[in-house]
């Protein structure tokens, strides 16, 4: 049904039959001739897709909005990068400001501004030069429906299908309906379709919210979304955003003094950054994709566990710290930060982009123990470089923070923390013949200590020794029930790592010595909501499974409390506030080529990793105590600044005794304050209690 030409939006109606009326008396004869030249079909040109008819007003593509679990955006998914709004939530002078320099008329004509077309064949035939005449009916129904109308093509065949579709449209459609449905068809550049988007674009805000003079910025774009960029080119711009005031004022749709006002405005856009969360915008996409929504198709809402605030920080730690070794002496690989900002254009003839094998590489998972939700998950130094996600599809070896897991299936088995261990040198031989001798990193051996001095100090021998006393295979029980799914091999070089993990699972399965032993799924995705606001997908998870004694996982955490306090990563106590407890471990492979960090907070349980995509040294004497956990303590004082923390308690079942700590017998009156410390024992194994010795842990080097 026909729809009035006036409304509230728009200004008074003239009818066609008026201009008809004002036309030249030749013009049509001219459109009499070229209605005459045959039509040509639309798949003679290779179109795309069909799109129905050329009059009908589709909902575009739009994007889907990756979301934060504070609801910011984080992300974008979809094919082209567009938020439809609807026209009524716009200032006036926003679809003014496109009418006043693209279609002057457009309220009284019937979707063909023949007054337009008599202009622009007058100048043909008098000046010979060439204008356009389209309407914003026009553009839209080319724009919307490019399988019938290809913009493209410069014939008249083409002309003629635009005309016919631009006054069927105007025919059932209001003209709010096409004025709102242009402002969210066109291509405004750098992948930005819609008004809405590209306000966040170049102004950093919705639509809603542009300035007379944002508005009149982004309606000068149209016409070449590159030349007149206001972010790239801001003088052409404002010399093009200042003649839309000015016709805007000339056509009344503003004062004199409004578009005077606007035009001494300088053109001041946002800085392009990147996202937020590229590489958790990955990861979301594929969950929704497997859990059967099309998100790509646009139009979706996905609520993730991710914290933007902690997110930020931990993509800020990861990229300042590898900056920082890169600058240390002794580094192995390319200096890529220091490269990448002093690098010429990009479009200079001598413009060096480093090589990203050469550039040293990380990744950060930080989770919530209880829940499984990641809240940040960085897979990488810079996603435009490099988006391979590190965090999740990459495998390398976590060296001594597997110990971890050694440990815990130790105590399982009834070994206790202050029992006495040898740092010895060892020989094993292998199935293959070949002897096995592991060292430390210091090239000493201590001798007999305890076992909480053990993981403290991370001596190898140690952990060695007890991964082949408990078994391997029930150490790597231990790490599947906890939710490592990488493959361990059965191999005594295990017990220090020597398997490769992906980032993503080891975190997760450290969660269960900071939740009380039960295992829990890295989970991303909250919910996904249509555009109707529906819930269409809510993954739920696996539900958390028992992977050790909660004892055990308790004195464990102890245990791994002194490796921040007085261990291997004190660099970490010394960055993260004193009223947070902490607890981890750290871990370097052979020839320094991964170094590790993965702790705990009583709400967090983080993880970092550093290393070449192709494993080289980093540096000598790299380590994950100076390396990896300054940044994970980075991450952590950013998440603490402004939020308490909250205490671990033992659960029933443990007692603390005092110990000596050089002998691991219990504390008396002649102990000194420095050795003297609270150890944690499952009940019925603390001193005087235990009425049996685990002879498999005697001082004393061991054979095999």
């Amino acid at each position: 049904m026909s729809k009035p030409f006036a409304s509230s939006y728009n200004m008074p109606a003239t009818s066609p039959a008026r201009l008809r009326a004002a036309l030249p008396k030749w013009l049509p004869s001219a459109v009499g001739l070229l209605a005459a030249i045959p039509v040509l079909p639309a798949d003679a040109q290779g179109s795309p897709s069909p799109t129905g008819e050329p009059w009908t007003i589709i909902t575009p593509a739009q994007v889907s909005l990756v979301l934060g679990r504070d609801g910011t955006v984080i992300g974008e998914l979809g094919r082209e990068r567009r938020l439809n709004v609807p026209l009524r939530t716009l200032p006036k002078y926003v679809g003014h400001a496109f009418i006043a320099v693209e279609d002057k008329r457009f309220y009284q004509h019937d979707g063909v501004d023949l007054v337009g077309v008599a202009g622009a064949l007058k100048d043909a035939v008098t000046k010979g030069t060439l204008r356009g005449a389209s309407t914003i009916t026009q553009l839209l129904a080319g724009n919307m429906h490019p399988d019938v109308i290809d913009r493209r093509d410069r014939s008249a065949a083409r002309k003629l299908r635009e005309q016919q579709a631009a006054r069927e449209m105007e025919r059932h459609y209001s003209k709010e309906q096409i004025l709102e449905g242009f402002l969210n068809q066109i291509s405004f550049g750098r992948g930005a379709y819609g008004i809405e988007m590209a306000a966040r674009q170049f102004f950093g805000k919705g639509a809603a919210d542009l300035s007379l003079a944002e508005a009149a910025s982004l309606a000068s774009m149209p016409k070449s979304p590159v030349q007149y960029d206001p972010g790239r080119y801001p003088d052409r711009n404002r010399a093009r955003r200042n003649t839309v005031l000015a016709l805007m004022a000339e056509q009344g749709y503003i004062t004199a003094a409004q578009a005077a006002a606007a035009q001494k405005e300088p053109v001041r856009t946002i800085a392009r950054t990147e996202k937020l969360a590229p590489w958790v915008t990955d990861v979301v996409r594929v969950q929704a994709e497997r859990g059967g929504v099309p998100v790509m198709n646009g139009g979706y809402r996905i609520q993730t566990s991710i914290d933007p605030a902690l997110q930020r920080a931990a993509q800020q730690a990861l990229t300042s710290g590898i900056a920082d070794i890169e600058t240390r002496p002794g580094f192995r690989g390319q200096r890529c930060a220091t490269e990448q900002a002093n690098a010429p254009a990009p479009s200079a003839a001598n413009a060096r982009t480093p090589r990203v094998d050469a550039c040293l590489e990380g990744a950060v998972v930080v989770i919530d123990p209880t829940s499984g939700e990641v809240r940040a998950l960085v897979g990488g130094r810079d996603y435009a470089r490099s988006s391979f996600n590190r965090a999740i599809d990459g495998n390398r070896q976590p060296g001594s923070s597997f110990k971890a897991f050694v440990y815990a299936q130790a105590l399982s088995q009834g070994l206790t923390a202050s029992a006495m261990v040898a740092d010895t040198a060892l020989r094993i031989r292998l199935d293959n013949g070949q002897i096995y001798s592991p060292d430390n990193a210091d090239n000493e051996f201590l001798g007999a200590l305890t076992v909480r001095e053990a993981l403290t100090r991370s001596r190898n021998p140690v952990a060695v020794q007890l991964a082949m006393s408990v078994g391997m295979d029930s150490v790597t029980a231990l790490a599947r029930r906890a939710g490592l799914r990488a493959p361990i091999a059965p191999y005594p070089s295990s017990a220090l790592g020597a398997s490769v993990v992906q980032p993503l699972d080891f975190v997760a399965a450290y969660a269960s010595f900071d939740n009380g032993g039960v295992s829990v799924d890295p989970r991303f995705i909250i919910k996904v909501e249509d555009r109707a606001g529906r819930t269409v997908f809510a993954p739920q998870g696996s539900p958390m499974r028992p992977a050790m004694d909660p004892r055990v996982a308790f004195i464990m955490r102890d245990m791994l409390r002194d490796v921040v306090e007085r261990g291997t990563a004190t660099a970490l106590r010394r960055i993260v506030p004193a009223r947070v407890p902490v607890a981890g471990k750290t871990g370097t492979t052979n020839d320094n080529t991964d170094v590790w960090f993965v702790g705990m907070t009583p709400e967090l349980v983080t993880g970092v990793w550093l290393g070449f995509d192709k494993p080289a040294m980093i540096a000598p004497g790299a380590a994950g105590g100076t390396l990896a956990a300054p940044i994970a303590g980075q991450i952590l004082a950013a998440a603490y600044a402004s939020r308490a923390s909250g205490a671990w308690t033992p659960p029933p079942g443990v007692v603390s005794v005092d110990i000596d700590r050089a002998t691991g017998k219990p504390a008396d009156a002649s102990t000194p304050a420095d050795r003297r410390y609270g150890e944690w024992f499952l009940m019925g194994t603390e001193p005087g209690a235990l009425t049996w010795t685990m002879q498999l842990f005697r001082v004393g080097p061991i054979g095999y």
